[in-house]
């Protein structure tokens, strides 16, 4: 009599296609259950780990602590690890059948979803995917090339993503240096001639799908100014009535001011990023009072100040290379990055 699947006599043997979280968290959940259980991980790559590994920003070290977690699993004597074996090329369906009694598929997406707009394929237009890939040293996608001389560039969407892809645009290299983005990456980074990265939404801010750390992050770059437009930041009539034919009246009339969209947001009436959207355009509006009035103070003091005998030296001066990520079709937030280089002019 063949004793059932499960017991030390006959593990219950299972196969996943796919090393990434899904597949760590799934042989983690068989490894617990009460059967005794072997657990093989086949993935295409050498390593695995999959989007925590390839698609995380590597600016975001945080989140990749997960594969802490994956460790414990890996460690576990009844789990094994076989990188670099691609499933219907490598494996067949009929070679795991004869050796597994039960196959799982944690495979993910392989394809971008084509947004079937003319110029679409047209050189220079990309998916996100393959710039995050690029950047995180995917070996499908190292020999990308990116056109990094051109001084404005488009990112469309407003997730995670997105605001992913402007802040690597917008870091300096020492920032990036400290990251774990892939050397080629770096070293392309460093020659990038970048000045403007506009983040394009289709929608208003309350349907942004970034979260707040993501927005914030854009705000504390080392070497870069946030542009948002307050106009563009106010809620529209359609998402203001959406907030206001809610049947908290509290949260509706929070939503009317800066200070009070944050809890709006946790109740889940607004999009959780527009208190922080809402924050860079306020921060964006003072700042070009500052320097408004700062002007006009230079102004006066120039109209006031001695006038000096001019030197026979040329004055040195500096050249500014600026990165800036502005708002655009009613997204909220731009960046832009300013870097003084000394001036190559003769007698400078």
């Amino acid at each position: 009599m063949t004793p059932i699947p499960g017991t030390p006599e006959r593990p219950l043997r299972v196969a996943i296609i796919g090393a990434g979280p899904t597949g760590f968290y799934t042989a983690d959940h068989l490894l617990r259950n009460a059967k005794v259980v072997e657990v093989d991980l086949y993935d295409r790559l050498p390593t695995p780990y999959g989007l925590v590994r390839l698609g995380v920003a590597p600016d975001h070290q945080k989140i990749k602590f997960v594969t802490n977690v994956f460790d414990k699993v890996a460690a576990n004597p009844r789990f094994r690890f076989f990188g670099g074996v691609e499933f219907g090329k490598d494996v067949t369906l009929a070679d795991l059948k004869a050796y597994y009694h039960q196959i799982v598929y944690c495979t993910g997406a392989q394809t971008d979803r084509r947004m079937g707009i003319p110029g679409e394929d047209l050189s220079g237009s990309h998916p996100a995917t393959e710039f995050v890939a690029w950047y995180n040293g995917h070996p499908d996608y190292r020999d990308c090339t990116f056109d990094l001389t051109q001084e404005r560039v488009a990112v469309v969407g407003v997730g995670n993503v997105a605001v992913d892809v402007v802040r690597i645009l917008c870091r300096t290299p020492e920032e990036l240096a400290t990251t774990d983005i892939a050397d080629y990456a770096l070293e392309a980074l460093r020659l990038s001639r970048v000045k403007e990265v506009y983040l394009l939404g289709r929608r208003g801010p309350a349907q942004a799908a970034f979260t707040n750390p993501e927005v914030r992050e854009l705000g504390e770059l080392a070497d870069a100014d946030v542009t948002a437009r307050p106009d563009e930041v106010e809620l529209d009539p359609l998402s203001r009535a959406a907030v206001e034919r809610s049947q908290d009246r509290a949260t509706a009339e929070e939503g009317r001011d800066p200070q009070g969209v944050c809890a709006a947001a946790a109740r889940g009436q607004i999009a959780p990023a527009y208190p922080a959207i809402h924050g860079l355009a306020g921060r964006a509006d003072r700042r070009r009072r500052r320097q408004r009035d700062g002007a006009q103070a230079r102004a006066q003091r120039a109209l006031t100040r001695p006038r000096r005998a001019r030197s026979s030296r040329a004055p040195r001066t500096t050249s500014r290379i600026c990165r800036s990520v502005s708002s655009s079709a009613r997204s909220a937030t731009a960046v832009s990055r300013c870097r003084a280089y000394p001036s190559t002019r003769a007698g400078a």
